[in-house]
């Protein structure tokens, strides 16, 4: 396992594909199961995901009020989330019109780790960043400190 150190990625943080597979599970449900994401890199943070909207199975996607502006992405919609008779608020963001150098983003979304039940990487369980800010996936090969 290559190790990586959130404090080698550069910033303003940098957009990688990624084939690994990328699950995500809520009350018991895969609600993405995917080859096909990004990851956003950027300096003290664990990665954060960024999978097709297209993607999503068994999931109701309810528009939430919430916006917040990142100064290199731009603005980030949340998003909430039913699955079965389980509610999950602001759960996940996207970038319906990214800033320049972030054109991949559109129509994928990135999920709090905190709020799912499961959250991996290939066969590595993610665990999430502290606080729900920045939304970074940590998995035993990224080395922090990770801001937070």
């Amino acid at each position: 396992m290559q190790r990586e150190s959130v404090w080698d990625y550069p910033r303003p943080p940098a957009v990688e594909g990624t084939a690994k597979r990328i699950r995500v599970v809520l009350n018991d449900v895969a609600i993405v199961d995917t080859t096909d994401a990004y990851r956003v890199l950027e300096t003290s943070h664990p990665p954060v995901y960024y999978l097709p909207r297209n993607a999503l199975a068994n999931v109701d996607l309810v528009p939430n009020s919430r916006r917040t502006f990142c100064e290199f992405k731009g603005v980030a919609h949340y998003w909430d989330i039913r699955v079965g008779n389980r509610f999950v608020p602001a759960a996940a963001w996207s970038y319906p019109s990214p800033t320049s150098g972030y054109e991949a983003l559109v129509d994928r979304l990135a999920f709090y780790p905190s709020k799912m039940d499961e959250c991996w990487v290939g066969d590595q369980l993610a665990t999430p960043q502290k606080s729900d800010f920045y939304g970074g996936w940590i998995t035993p090969e990224i080395d922090g400190p990770f801001k937070s």
